[in-house]
Formats: C-alpha cells, structure tokens, sequence
C-alpha cells in the first residue's frame, strides 16, 4: 500500500504519439490536507475513492489506499469536494519496462503536463524518453491537491 513515484514535466507533445491509452479524468478532494488526502475520481466511466498519507522525505513515496466506486457514487461525491476541480487526458506510454502516466491539463490549469512513474524501489532506474523534462517530484506545487487550490494558471514563475 505505499506509492513510490517521480514525477517530470513534459517538454514536447511526442508522447501522443506514442500513447497506447488515453481517458478524460475529472477529480476533486474531500479532504486535500498533506496528512490525509482524500480524492475522488472518475475516469472515462469508472469511478474511484484514493486515501493517501503524507510523503515520506524526498517525496517519492507515501501511503495509498484506492478502491473502485460506482460512477454514480463518484458523480454524487465529486459535489461534495472542496473548491478546485483537476480536469486532465492522462495518457499511458510504454518505455522499456515501465509505463509513464502523461497528464495534459485542462481548465485552471491549462498548459502544465506532467509525467509519472511508478516504480518498485526508491533507486529503481528506467528508461528517459526524450520528451520527458525536469523533474518535480520534491515540488509540492506538483501535487493535484496543491493545483485544486493554487491552479498553474495563476503562478507568477512558471
């Protein structure tokens, strides 16, 4: 039940092409404290409840807890969550022996993509595609539960 993930920005849209899934997701947090994350999520036509703890140092890795809800359970909790809805295409890329999750967003925070990787260990190596760009993973900013509130579009420095 721990996560261990690193995050990057994208550089360029080649990894559309490359893309063997993609699917809309709409998302909000019943709870977006760093102690206690409680988000919903649909995506395409599923429906998921995810409990994550706070990140242990460095930010790679964390406790997580997802089940999957039926969608007319997500649709009635999605009107609960706080103010700041994520919309994003995440689009799933095969490089080497792990998958990348890719994040174009849209709404309040149009223009970020952003790119993940789940991994085994903390000092697990994998393939770089050459459209993955600096990474982020320590940058709280990052987080979909700090872009429900701080949306990319209104940061001075991007």
């Amino acid at each position: 039940m721990v996560e261990i993930e690193r995050k990057f920005l994208v550089k360029s849209e080649d990894f559309k092409e490359q893309a063997f899934t993609q699917n809309k997701i709409a998302q909000g947090y019943l709870s977006s404290i760093p102690e206690r994350t409680v988000r919903v999520r649909i995506k395409g036509t599923r429906g998921f409840l995810t409990i994550k703890g706070i990140g242990h140092q460095g930010g790679m890795s964390r406790f997580e807890w997802e089940n999957e809800i039926p969608l007319e359970e997500a649709q009635e909790l999605l009107k609960l969550c706080e103010k700041g809805k994520i919309e994003k295409t995440r689009f799933e890329i095969k490089s080497g022996n792990h998958i990348f999750e890719v994040d174009e967003f849209y709404g309040e925070n149009e223009g970020l993509i952003m790119a993940e990787i789940e991994l085994k260990s903390e000092t697990e190596t994998f393939e770089r595609p050459e459209w993955l760009g600096e990474e982020v993973t320590n940058d709280e900013r990052y987080y979909n539960a700090y872009l429900s509130k701080n949306p990319f579009k209104d940061w001075k420095n991007n």
